[in-house]
């Protein structure tokens, strides 16, 4: 009976197998009285017979909620009311417990034992203590049953919670075989030949099974008859555990790796000359040659690096006594030109003495490198030595620092250039910021600038790079936002004067400013990492059901307070498969809670945060 709107509702219990339709006998709505009108809970009297269409349903009783209203209404219930009961029904109740008829006591337990009897498992203590302990020891075996020798290897496994063992196959790459790893199916292995016995044979006895404690590295073993393992390994549990249970040292791993077989392989042929020598190494490895892939970021790096020098014949005839040479080794392609300079009455055709590509050097039997050519060095090339003698005082610099970009820039034509590139790029200013902004955060730091540039071509010095930063940063803050951006790109809408130019480019370096642009970005690169750190640990109580709960309980286990240091909360998120590093927890800390305090950490309501925050730090902008 519903006090809100005055319905009933009558539903009859299932029983399984009654052949009877069960469940709602009379749908919820308003039941008609005898009487006229509807029923009202008046009418609703323990011991009393309800008649609602028809049918007589007796009330027997009623819950403690329901006497409770009755006795504060001034109309007490009377008492319950006893219910027929069905033996059939009642016999079947009675098979579903299986309890036993005498209560179990230790006494009773002790008499049965002693008298023989009982029903104790002997076996549950071991399995209580060493479940899902396994020793596990690697092994080979020698197979001399196949046409090709072979070794095999295998995982023999013993289970410690029952005293079985298992036995499976780890199949190399590629070795031919079916895919059946279960060498043995896990069981009780006796020890020596391995018999099938009869359902009246003796059972035998534990001492005739293998054990693991009887196992060692550097053995072998026969098992399942005559299938000889050689055990040379056993991983760090099994080594632990035979060194604290057994008190005794496993020997180290033996290795048993066979010499490989050397595969006879065809010699290469020797280089012909014609093409690049990646051209025609093509040919021999590819029935189809594909064409070479180039180094792009090394092209892209050293474009325009040449470094010359100064050589002359090592062993020289009379007449070539005085010739010179300018070998120029360029670096974006590791090739080589040299040229002879024109002499006065030398009487010899100069020019071009060797074509620019990729040649060998045959002292070192290896493709020309920078360290070749150092003055002193003796090279030789087709047949002919060269003897180094010197080198320009750009190559000098190169030697001195690789990176270095010891070319000069017109800045203002570099600056001009790239407004009117960057105008190009995209129709709208906005296009063109997001394309640099990598990070979204509204903002250009000197390295997205230096992408920029660098897309574009320009292979500017750092020096540089901050001195065209600093043009389009107007306040001088170590950072160009979109306002100052589109204000250095875009020419103003109005002028106070007739063709108004913009302002020259400092060419000038500012340290303070440089001071100023390392700050901003060491601070923008941790803005990143916190805003990653707080939201990995988003992804980890927000998207995932239950975790809070599994963690709340770690916590539990590590301390009783409600107070955590950032460690012990590392060490928490570890123990529930997620890893954290210590500074990104203290990162996560700080963000939510800029007051608290690293070592008293209220974790609840840090979880809280964490969640309620979650929308908050977007994982893209």
């Amino acid at each position: 009976y519903y006090l809100e709107d005055d319905t009933c509702q009558i539903q009859e219990p299932k029983i399984e197998n009654s052949g009877m339709p069960q469940g709602q006998l009379i749908r919820r709505h308003r039941f008609p009285s005898v009487e006229g009108g509807y029923l009202k809970a008046e009418d609703l009297r323990v011991g009393t017979v309800l008649q609602i269409y028809g049918r007589n349903i007796y009330i027997t009783d009623c819950d403690p909620f329901t006497r409770e209203y009755f006795e504060q209404a001034g109309m007490p219930q009377g008492p319950a009311e006893a219910e027929e009961t069905d033996p059939f029904q009642a016999t079947r109740e009675a098979m579903k417990s299986h309890a036993s008829t005498q209560p179990r006591t230790y006494e009773k337990v002790y008499r049965e034992v002693m008298l023989g009897g009982g029903h104790i498992n002997a076996d549950m203590q071991q399995f209580l203590e060493n479940d899902k302990k396994i020793l596990r020891f690697y092994a080979v075996m020698d197979d001399v049953t196949t046409p090709q020798f072979e070794r095999r290897p295998f995982t023999i496994m013993f289970f410690l919670a029952d005293d079985t063992l298992e036995i499976s196959e780890q199949y190399p790459l590629n070795c031919g075989r079916e895919k059946f790893p279960i060498f043995f199916r896990r069981g009780k292995l006796p020890l020596g030949p391995y018999k099938v016995q009869g359902p009246q044979a003796q059972a035998r006895k534990k001492s005739e099974f293998v054990h693991g404690h009887d196992l060692r590295v550097n053995t072998t073993v026969q098992l399942l008859g005559n299938y000889n393992f050689f055990i040379y390994d056993a991983d760090e549990f099994t080594r632990k555990y035979f060194r604290q249970k057994l008190g005794m040292e496993l020997e180290p791993m033996v290795d048993v790796r066979l010499p490989e077989r050397t595969v006879p392989r065809a010699k290469t042929p020797p280089y012909t000359g014609y093409g690049t020598w990646e051209d025609s190494m093509g040919s021999v490895t590819h029935l189809v040659p594909k064409l070479p892939k180039k180094d792009l970021v090394k092209l892209f790096q050293h474009e325009g690096k040449v470094l010359r020098f100064k050589a002359k014949f090592a062993k020289p005839k009379p007449e070539d006594a005085d010739r010179m040479f300018v070998m120029s080794f360029y670096l974006q392609d590791d090739t080589l030109a040299i040229h002879e300079p024109p002499q006065r009455n030398m009487g010899i055709v100069t020019g071009r003495f060797l074509e620019k590509g990729i040649h060998l050097n045959q002292v070192t039997g290896r493709f020309f490198e920078p360290n070749d050519l150092l003055p002193g060095n003796v090279v030789q090339v087709y047949n002919h030595e060269l003897l180094i003698l010197d080198m320009d005082e750009y190559s000098r610099k190169v030697f001195e620092n690789p990176d270095t970009l010891l070319r000069s820039f017109d800045l203002e034509a570099v600056l001009q250039k790239l407004r009117d590139s960057m105008r190009q790029q995209y129709p709208l200013v906005r296009d063109i910021f997001r394309r640099f902004d990598g990070d979204h955060d509204g903002v250009l730091t000197v390295a997205e600038f230096q992408g920029a540039l660098e897309k574009f071509g320009f292979q500017l010095a750092p020096e540089d790079v901050l001195k065209i930063m600093r043009h389009f940063d107007s306040r001088k803050d170590g950072q160009v936002s979109y306002n100052e951006f589109c204000d250095a790109l875009l020419d103003p809408d109005w002028t106070t004067c007739m063709l108004q130019t913009r302002g020259p480019l400092d060419d000038t370096h500012d340290d303070a400013y440089a001071t100023r642009v390392s700050e901003k970005t060491a601070e923008r690169t941790e803005t990143n990492q916190v805003r990653k750190a707080v939201r990995d640990l988003g992804d980890v109580l927000y998207k995932k059901h239950g975790m809070i709960i599994r963690i709340l309980k770690e916590m539990q286990h590590i301390t009783h307070e409600d107070y955590v240091s950032s460690e012990q909360m590392m060490k928490a998120l570890e123990a529930v498969g997620h890893p954290f590093r210590l500074e990104d927890v203290q990162r996560v800390i700080l963000y939510l809670q800029p007051d608290a305090d690293l070592e008293s950490v209220d974790y609840r309501k840090l979880f809280q945060d964490a969640v309620t925050s979650f929308h908050d730090v977007s994982a893209s902008r």
